[in-house]
């Protein structure tokens, strides 16, 4: 989640990053790359994805860049298992069941691929995915996804989750060299629509909404 300022970031190519906010607001492409090693030298139980809206039937730029990285972490034996997290916030489609039927699609085997979708904001998407995780018994952890998100939500997740919890951002250049392999398959996402949606801009203000941007509106009971 977090798309709204997601799309501050401008491409020159498919996952080129805008300068001026990168410094501050994302981990620069060496303290990805320095993350990325690290976790080689691990094989996490469940890597969680957090999710972006479906537009118009097809993915966006973020959605692909989200999956495409958390393939590459499965393909390299990072990743065990996949968990992709998000509700039916803006729009009437399950945003984890959407991308799991994207990385199906994309070849990721049917039995390493997990959804959770009570997660409305980025805290919660790391928050209920690693509560689901350990319910089901995978202990090792980490969050995947872009540079911005990964780096967005790694204080709270050293706070709120647990510090064991590791995070590992996009590598823009390791994208620039996959990109021209990637696909654009078909799914029937009309799998993953929710017939009681109603978005959340039109089920809380403002102010509540960003509470639940900074973690403020999550269920600690939820899959206990």
């Amino acid at each position: 989640m977090a798309h709204v300022l997601i799309r501050l970031f401008i491409f020159s190519s498919l996952f080129s990053v805008i300068v001026f906010i990168a410094s501050a607001c994302a981990f620069s492409n060496k303290a990805a790359t320095k993350l990325l090693d690290k976790s080689k030298n691990k094989r996490f139980d469940m890597v969680v994805v957090p999710g972006i809206p479906l537009e118009n039937g097809k993915w966006d730029r973020i959605m692909k860049g989200r999956i495409y990285w958390v393939k590459y972490l499965y393909d390299h034996g990072i990743a065990k298992n996949i968990m992709f997290s998000g509700s039916s916030v803006y729009s009437p489609y399950y945003e984890g069941e959407v991308m799991a039927l994207y990385a199906k699609a994309l070849g990721i085997p049917a039995e390493h691929i997990f959804t959770e979708t009570k997660a409305e904001h980025s805290t919660e998407n790391i928050y209920y995915s690693y509560k689901k995780a350990k319910k089901l018994g995978f202990n090792t952890i980490a969050l995947a996804s872009d540079p911005f998100q990964t780096k967005s939500l790694r204080k709270f997740i050293r706070k709120k989750v647990d510090p064991s919890v590791a995070v590992i951002p996009m590598v823009i250049d390791t994208m620039k060299m996959i990109e021209p392999s990637m696909t654009d398959p078909e799914i029937d996402y009309q799998k993953a629509y929710n017939p009681n949606f109603v978005s959340l801009t039109k089920r809380e203000g403002f102010w509540k909404r960003l509470r639940g941007t900074m973690g403020k509106n999550i269920d600690n009971n939820a899959y206990d």
